[in-house]
């Protein structure tokens, strides 16, 4: 049963530290024969240690998972850019991030010559600023038990059935962020006027909305049953599954957010041949195939590696046709007013 007495502003205080900590022993972790490359943080983060990490090292390289989300790599990096080295040697981060990281001066343009696995993408996973390993779909996901299978964002909020059951994070993931541009545009809005998004979120304060700080909390009080519903990508879910929860994935029939996930190449970097062993292991077949397997249910950009049948049971020709790709020229410049906006709204 669904705790609804949850606090949002007791979740949110718990988590404040969380961000911060990981980097702690990273930095001590540091060495001569290593890189430190940003993760995103739970299933992305545990999968790249556990298979790509062995494969940096046969290639002379110890690889050292930081984890962290988009912005706040962004945000390590530019802080570091005053100091003899910076935060990390390599990004992990959206088209949205990307577009900063050029803009600032964070990265630089690869070689593709240094891959050997280069000419196995899809010509779309191949950019001169690195590889794309995936593309991440996104949508709702979603308890079967509990609540029935929704099929718009709209719906969370007008169905009083999903009432102080969906737990909602703010700006700080690009999931969460492209999801809140689809509940504006639901809602009267556009990609660059949230304005509907955040009245509707206001509204929905008092009917149980549960607010968190990022994806992996959500999951957290997901299995906990605390909330049956949240904003996710289809690998979170596929995760759930592995650990055998139950969870469903439910694309929009408005259409499921599409995000490209590329690594980079940390400008000042003092081991780039370190970082493109990783790109290498990251793309080639042999680790794709693995991380498209349970309980990780990867998509692939290498081309000798096919859709397994469960990612076919997530993914339909018909779902494909459906994506959305974000405008992030129109997002990005608004994030941070947006995300300042979020906190003003739920913390009211």
């Amino acid at each position: 049963m669904l705790n609804r007495k949850l606090s949002r502003r007791s979740v949110m205080a718990g988590l404040g530290g969380l961000v911060a900590a990981p980097m702690l022993g990273v930095s001590r972790a540091r060495a001569a024969g290593s890189i430190v490359a940003a993760a995103f943080p739970g299933s992305w983060e545990d999968s790249y240690r556990t298979i790509v990490g062995p494969v940096v090292k046969s290639a002379g390289t110890e690889l050292v998972l930081a984890p962290a989300l988009a912005q706040d790599q962004l945000a390590r990096l530019r802080a570091s850019q005053s100091q003899s080295r910076p935060a990390y040697d390599a990004m992990m981060v959206s088209p949205g991030q990307t577009t900063d990281a050029i803009a600032h001066g964070l990265i630089e343009k690869i070689d593709p010559s240094k891959l050997k696995n280069w000419s196995k993408l899809l010509p779309a996973a191949q950019t001169e600023w690195g590889p794309n390993v995936t593309v991440e779909i996104t949508g709702i996901a979603y308890n079967p038990k509990l609540v029935p299978k929704p099929k718009t964002y709209r719906e969370l909020f007008d169905n009083p059935v999903y009432h102080g059951k969906v737990g909602w994070s703010g700006f700080g993931s690009n999931t969460a962020t492209i999801a809140w541009v689809e509940i504006a545009k639901a809602f009267g809005g556009s990609e660059d006027n949230l304005s509907p998004a955040f009245k509707i979120l206001a509204e929905h304060l008092n009917k149980g909305a549960v607010i968190t700080s990022n994806n992996q909390q959500q999951m957290a009080l997901y299995q906990q049953n605390e909330i049956a519903v949240f904003i996710s990508t289809v690998g979170n879910v596929a995760n759930l599954r592995g650990r055998g929860v139950e969870c469903d994935f439910a694309h929009p029939t408005t259409g499921s957010p599409a995000l490209p996930v590329a690594l980079h190449l940390v400008k000042g970097s003092p081991n780039p041949d370190g970082v493109y062993q990783y790109m290498d292991a990251a793309i080639s077949a042999d680790v794709q195939r693995q991380l498209s397997m349970p309980p990780n249910e990867v998509l692939p950009t290498n081309t000798d590696v096919p859709l397994t049948d469960s990612l076919k049971s997530f993914i339909s020709d018909a779902d494909i046709k459906n994506l959305i790709y974000p405008n992030w020229a129109k997002i990005n410049p608004n994030r941070a007013a947006w995300s300042a906006e979020f906190d003003r709204v739920v913390k009211k």
